[in-house]
């Protein structure tokens, strides 16, 4: 009987550990995005970078009705972006996000969400959006991977 109580409360507080290492790396999974999104429109270029993954399998996209854009791979996407942290200015902007889904894979995690950007009052219209991120190795902080935009 002891041997029991003491199996179950092992299996307690290893279920309430796991629960917390869940929470705290969904509060850091949203907290990447977050911050290359608004890095992105305040033209922040350091921490746009370093939200980033600089992996050869990295992935950008972008798709609307006007076409589809993209870039394969860190270099590609550094030197895509490159103009835009240049030429253009800083944005005062409210991003609203609706979380979808988030899942994690051990190292890896997949994030769907609904974006609306408000910039001067005028509300843009919604983006169904998709990450992907994985943990780095060497300093052990979630890194973007992917971004996947669909503008309607």
């Amino acid at each position: 009987m002891k041997k029991l109580i003491i199996s179950m409360a092992a299996s307690l507080l290893l279920s309430i550990t796991l629960m917390a290492q869940r929470s705290t790396d969904e509060d850091a999974i949203k907290a990447v995005i977050e911050r290359e999104t608004n890095a992105y429109f305040k033209i922040d270029y350091n921490n746009w970078v370093d939200s980033w993954s600089h992996v050869p399998y990295a992935y950008w996209s972008f798709a609307d009705k006007t076409g589809i854009n993209y870039f394969e791979g860190w270099k590609a996407i550094e030197t895509g972006f490159a103009d835009y942290f240049v030429t253009t200015k800083p944005l005062a902007i409210e991003i609203e996000r609706i979380w979808e889904d988030l899942r994690i894979y051990k190292d890896g995690a997949y994030a769907r969400f609904k974006q609306t950007v408000i910039s001067d009052g005028v509300r843009g219209p919604e983006q169904i959006e998709i990450r992907v991120l994985e943990k780095d190795k060497k300093d052990k902080e979630w890194k973007i991977v992917l971004v996947g935009v669909l503008k309607q």
